[in-house]
């Protein structure tokens, strides 16, 4: 009769260290549980304070191993197919996510931003598994990842989800919350559950006397900050942010973006962030994809794309957002409401709402066009000259 699994003898687990890839002192801290220190959490077996990080982003450990690649992502919905569904125009199948390309590498971030209902949240969810895509390829370190992906395959990529408290089990304590992951997915041995538990706990910068509160009794960023400790208790190698910090007070967002930053840099987390907050995404960032009606119309490094956008709609986004001084010539907002997924143009997607678009906007839909160090779906690019020809008061 074969023994229980929980008497069977196991083999000690290799660890990943938590140093970056490129710290002098990773080679003695492989295969070797960090121990903890009284009153600290010892990420290494070396080094007890993490490195000092600037609040630059874009200088984190990069490497060929490990990366991230969307190609060709779509995913669709059926819609109501009765009777009364067909009579109210309700029935068909919508594209919630339409032919979406983009490649993350190891210690990058990239910020996915648009209007409420552009298909971001859908798209990141496809990514973490949470949503099947109806067509196109998810890999990692050039390997598929499919719908039905391994154990190992679903720890590579976790999410931290925007409200804390509908994400967070209220009769669950940190310490029940981060034990029962990390002994479901046997990451360390039982005996140093508690001790794993307790440094997550420090590498989120919470104290550990809340290790065994109710979620009631935290604040929002606290909440937060479990959230972030659950998803790191997996030791990802994507961290993916989906409006993490859009219900949380602005006093404490810095704070959480901060943590999400400096963790990144740290542990050479790939960040994949979602928000609608273009202030946010220019923060964390280093490149940036603008999605409308569920597909791509820009996606730049961050700093070109806030300085020099190149997509009509990118320009009336940023021209929309509050800032201390206006410029004397400002983008006009865009008009109209954007339109449903049920009824996408056939032609460029921002075309019924651009004040410059011209004949082949309202036929031909523009694929990705290369604008010197990223791309843009406009016609204006390749002819800028036509968009200028028109009566509407917006100069490209």
């Amino acid at each position: 009769m074969p023994l229980p699994r929980s008497l069977r003898p196991r083999a000690p687990r290799m660890r990943r260290s938590l140093l970056p890839p490129g710290c002098d002192q990773r080679r003695g801290c492989v295969g070797v549980h960090p121990p903890t220190r009284p009153g600290r959490g010892a990420m290494s077996g070396d080094m007890v304070d993490g490195p000092v990080v600037d609040g630059t982003p874009g200088d984190g450990p990069r490497g060929a191993e490990g990366t991230l690649e969307v190609e060709r992502l779509s995913v669709r919905f059926q819609v109501d197919n009765s009777w009364i569904g067909r009579i109210r125009g309700r029935s068909g199948e919508i594209t919630a996510v339409d032919d979406v390309s983009f490649t993350l590498q190891r210690g990058a971030s990239l910020g996915i931003v648009g209007e409420s209902g552009c298909g971001k949240s859908t798209m990141a969810r496809a990514v973490v598994g949470l949503v099947k895509p109806d067509s196109g390829d998810i890999r990692y370190g050039g390997v598929r990842l499919g719908a039905k992906r391994s154990r190992r395959q679903r720890r590579l990529i976790q999410m931290v989800f925007q409200d804390p408290g509908s994400s967070l089990n209220p009769s669950m304590t940190p310490r029940r919350v981060l034990s029962e992951l990390l002994r479901v997915h046997d990451m360390v041995p039982a005996g140093d559950i508690g001790d794993r538990c307790e440094e997550l706990l420090d590498l989120v910068e919470l104290p550990r006397r809340l290790i065994d509160a109710r979620p009631r009794h935290l604040s929002g960023g606290q909440r937060q900050r479990i959230g972030i400790a659950r998803a790191l208790a997996l030791e990802p190698e994507v961290l993916i942010a989906d409006e993490s910090v859009a219900a949380l007070d602005v006093s404490v967002q810095a704070s959480v973006l901060n943590l999400l930053a400096d963790l990144r840099r740290r542990l050479g987390l790939m960040l994949l962030f979602v928000s609608h907050d273009l202030a946010v995404i220019r923060h964390v960032s280093d490149e940036v994809i603008v999605m409308y009606l569920g597909g791509i119309v820009e996606h730049s490094p961050a700093a070109q794309l806030f300085d020099v956008p190149r997509h009509p709609y990118t320009k009336a986004l940023l021209a929309s957002a509050p800032r201390l001084k206006q410029p004397t010539a400002a983008e006009p907002p865009i008009v109209g409401e954007p339109l449903s997924v049920l009824s996408v143009p056939a032609g460029c997607r921002f075309e019924p709402r651009c004040p410059v678009a011209f004949d082949r906007c309202r036929t031909q839909r523009p694929g990705l066009i290369d604008t010197g160090g990223g791309s843009a779906a406009c016609w204006l690019i390749e002819e800028p000259r036509k968009g200028r020809k028109m009566s509407k008061p917006w100069d490209t």
